[in-house]
């Protein structure tokens, strides 16, 4: 997951994935939409996705991420000499450009690296596989089911999810001794809290350019975690209770009040820290103690910081309460519903999410295995970073609540419209009331 921003911003990575960064893909704005209805299955119309006979693999990622799927594909021919893979890879923005377009052409690659933010708006139109028609070839009985579920849209499972990723705090431990600052105990601390320490390493070290907390109050990853924390949803299942006004607010109010003590930036501060290069942001760089993230983009982080950094749970909203984490799909493997080769593409996901030859090269590229074998698998060959965060995951394990369901397939831009109005808010443009008004009227205008 290290080619994701330092602030995603899904509920996904992407992890996934998403970011505040993220564009308005085309699958939204040129209305490409409508035109996946035509890939539904029995649709007329369209070529098979790979009519040479090859597989083709359509992921998203950095140079290091290509490298190592295409290691793990050449593991895949290796061992299954009948089949060719070629694994076509983009940038983010630009990989759901060239997704929308392929797929309303009913040219779509064979397997397809999907996201939280786009699995509904794909797999309701039927342009996606169910894979629980594919039989042996894809076996998932050893996934957390509480993860696999996550990959279902109208109760088909249309993506396979590749690993877990836990929002939660980043830390840099060389910060905080050099402010005389003892760790956090992450099991009770607040966010009062954690707004306080935080100000106090801005108090201690802001001469040299440090600060406490990095950004807070334009992610929607933040937002859904903060809201959560109320047991109310943002896009809330028919059992589940939509997120309030004024629970909206506290989130708002809070952000200010971490401005006006000090523990974070001013918002030109966080504005230009949030379009900068993770190698190049404030945490990256040793200038932020804190920062939030899906947890195994503390690896990139820790990479470019020359530091070996923490993890921390989130805090709760009252001592001793729980902080509501979840095990969030950092990403999907699907299949493209108008595939012929839906056999040897199912044979392929099988691989990549199961067998050694292939986990043992991506380890938690992708995020966290959700399998415990495959995390038993890859232990042993993981850096000690990479060992940081898988060890963070098995140990809230038993204290993470039910994931939220992926993001509607209405609600794609939704990530990008609250960063907007995050901003707005952060810049004094608009209040915290109107921010939280906004806020809930859009989520619901997108269902």
């Amino acid at each position: 997951m290290t080619d994701v921003p330092q602030n995603p911003s899904t509920s996904s990575t992407s992890t996934s994935g998403p970011s505040r960064r993220q564009a308005v893909t085309a699958l939204a704005a040129a209305g490409s939409l409508t035109a996946l209805a035509a890939c539904a299955p029995g649709s007329s119309g369209g070529s098979s996705a790979s009519g040479d006979g090859t597989l083709r693999v359509s992921t998203w990622g950095n140079d290091s991420r290509l490298k190592l799927t295409q290691q793990a594909a050449a593991a895949f021919e290796k061992a299954n000499p009948g089949i060719k893979v070629s694994v076509e890879n983009s940038e983010w923005t630009s990989y759901w450009d060239k997704l929308a377009t392929s797929t309303a052409a009913n040219d779509s690659p064979d397997v397809i690296q999907m996201d939280e933010a786009y699995i509904a708006a794909y797999g309701t139109r039927g342009a996606l596989l169910d894979l629980g028609t594919v039989g042996d070839d894809l076996d998932l009985s050893e996934m957390d089911s509480k993860v696999l579920d996550t990959g279902k849209v109208d109760g088909k499972l249309v993506g396979a999810p590749i690993g877990v990723g836990n929002f939660s705090v980043g830390v840099n431990p060389v910060l905080l001794q050099q402010a005389g600052i003892a760790m956090p105990d992450d099991k009770t601390w607040t966010w009062e809290q954690f707004r306080d320490i935080a100000a106090q390493v801005s108090a201690k070290l802001g001469a040299q350019g440090v600060v406490g907390f990095d950004m807070y109050g334009a992610g929607a990853a933040e937002f859904g975690a903060w809201i959560r924390q109320f047991e109310q949803e943002v896009f809330p299942r028919d059992d589940e209770t939509p997120a309030s006004v004024a629970n909206a607010q506290t989130y708002f109010d809070y952000a200010d009040s971490l401005v006006s003590s000090g523990a974070c930036p001013q918002a030109s501060v966080q504005s230009e820290n949030t379009t900068a290069a993770l190698d190049a942001s404030l945490f990256a760089t040793n200038k932020s103690a804190f920062h939030l993230q899906f947890h195994t983009q503390i690896s990139a982080y820790a990479a470019a910081s020359g530091n070996e950094l923490k993890l921390l749970r989130l805090p709760a909203q009252k001592s001793g309460e729980s902080p509501r984490m979840v095990n969030k799909a950092s990403m999907y493997w699907s299949v493209s519903a108008r595939s012929k080769q839906s056999a040897a593409a199912a044979k392929f996901i099988d691989f990549m999410l199961t067998n050694p030859e292939a986990t043992k090269i991506l380890t938690t590229e992708r995020g966290i295995p959700a399998i415990p074998k495959v995390q038993e698998d890859i232990a042993s060959v993981l850096t000690p970073q990479s060992k940081i965060a898988l060890e963070f995951s098995q140990a809230i394990a038993s204290e993470v609540v039910d994931p939220p369901q992926v993001t509607p397939a209405g609600a794609s831009a939704w990530n990008t419209e609250f960063t907007t109005l995050g901003t707005e808010q952060l810049f004094g443009r608009t209040s915290p009331a109107d921010a939280a008004q906004n806020a809930v009227t859009t989520s619901k205008g997108m269902l």
